[in-house]
């Protein structure tokens, strides 16, 4: 019989084995994406359907940022993402989706560039991907996936682990609530500064949120965010 020790050593080995896996899509992610050029990522739901007002949104965004001289990244699903991939294929524009791999989602969208689809096993190395070489963020309306990676840019700034970017998040009426939390709450309390967050902006408007990108970039230059 097979002990407690035992199958605890067996899955040990197969997490050392698994470091190479994780290798291997830093790897391939650090060296398809270096060439891409300065990209901003858009996030938000996979459950978006295409007649959403927030899904023709997020590609008139796209196609705004593509005319700017972006090109546009997505977590390459359905949804918001599929809305961000077509609005910038169809401006002619960078379309980049790095896809993960779920047990019941299907592969990426019809609108990803045919060489900028990169699959991807861990979502940690997919976040490293996502914001790495962006230079800037819109966050739309989203789930926990969305406001998973809201946080996680805003945490790397905040640490200094990333260089500053522009984080836009577009809908008020969805947003508000939680940037007066974040405001009234956390700062009050103390728990962050209200300069960790002065970098965070909250529109409606689709030609502020390429302005505000535009005009940061004015002042800094563009590069790898960390």
């Amino acid at each position: 019989m097979r002990t407690y020790s035992e199958d605890w050593q067996n899955e040990a080995i197969k997490d050392s084995w698994r470091i190479f896996r994780i290798m291997s899509e830093f790897v391939e992610g650090y060296e398809r994406m270096n060439a891409i050029g300065p990209c901003v990522s858009i996030f938000g739901s996979a459950r978006t359907k295409p007649d959403a007002p927030e899904y023709k949104q997020a590609e008139e965004i796209a196609a705004a940022f593509v005319k700017a001289g972006f090109g546009i990244i997505t977590g390459g699903g359905p949804g918001i993402m599929e809305a961000g991939n077509k609005g910038a294929k169809a401006a002619k524009g960078v379309s980049v989706g790095l896809t993960i791999n779920l047990p019941h989602e299907q592969g990426g969208n019809a609108f990803i560039d045919a060489d900028k689809n990169i699959n991807f096993d861990f979502f940690f190395a997919r976040k490293v991907m996502l914001l790495k070489y962006s230079q800037a963020v819109v966050v739309m309306p989203g789930g926990f996936g969305t406001l998973d990676e809201l946080f996680e840019a805003l945490t790397l700034v905040q640490t200094g682990k990333s260089d500053k970017i522009p984080v836009i998040l577009f809908g008020s009426q969805f947003w508000g609530g939680l940037v007066d939390w974040i405001k009234n709450t956390v700062a009050a309390e103390k728990y962050i500064n209200m300069k960790d967050i002065d970098f965070l902006f909250v529109t409606d408007n689709i030609v502020e949120t390429v302005e505000k990108v535009s005009h940061f970039y004015e002042n800094n230059a563009l590069k790898p965010n960390f």
